[in-house]
């Protein structure tokens, strides 16, 4: 029987090896703010957290109060998009043109796994429609790129968002 044990434990440690432990997230503290030791950078590249602003464009019946049509919508985009890229104060273009709210288009985004700090206002990355974040957390600082609409991962409209840090 002893033997049986003692087989029974070998199996078990063998079992064990090998295994990797999925990757925690940060832990928070009382504060939330994930202890200061944030990563600013996540095993798979991306940044740990972003500040981006953002011109949402969006249409008639996307859940917003914009009346333009789709095809209206798609065309201002991208004119915003070039405006930006050429150079445009983008948040002169943010004021003028988004359909965010009002106090909206300049968000702080945490990346999966790295706690928000919700009193400074951050966001998970989560909480976002995916295609903010899929843009956001693969441009450079300073870089402008387009989230397409897309009825799953950005049903509101256009993003043109501006990573600023």
């Amino acid at each position: 029987m002893k033997h049986l044990t003692v087989v029974a434990a070998a199996l078990m440690i063998l079992a064990a090896c090998g295994k990797k432990d999925p990757v925690p997230p940060v832990p928070a503290t009382s504060d939330g703010s994930g202890g200061g030791a944030r990563p600013e950078k996540l095993a798979n590249g991306e940044p740990g957290v972003i500040t981006v602003k953002h011109v949402l464009i969006a249409f008639k019946d996307s859940g917003t109060n914009a009346t333009r049509s789709k095809d209206e919508a798609q065309k201002l985009a991208y004119e915003v998009l070039n405006r930006a890229k050429s150079g445009e104060d983008f948040d002169k273009l943010m004021k003028e043109l988004s359909d965010d709210s009002p106090t909206g288009g300049t968000y702080t985004l945490t990346n999966t796994g790295v706690a928000a700090d919700k009193e400074k206002g951050e966001y998970e990355r989560s909480g976002m429609v995916p295609a903010f974040g899929d843009v956001g957390f693969h441009i450079n600082v300073n870089e402008i790129a387009v989230a397409e609409h897309d009825a799953l991962k950005s049903p509101y409209g256009w993003h043109i968002i501006k990573r600023t840090k």
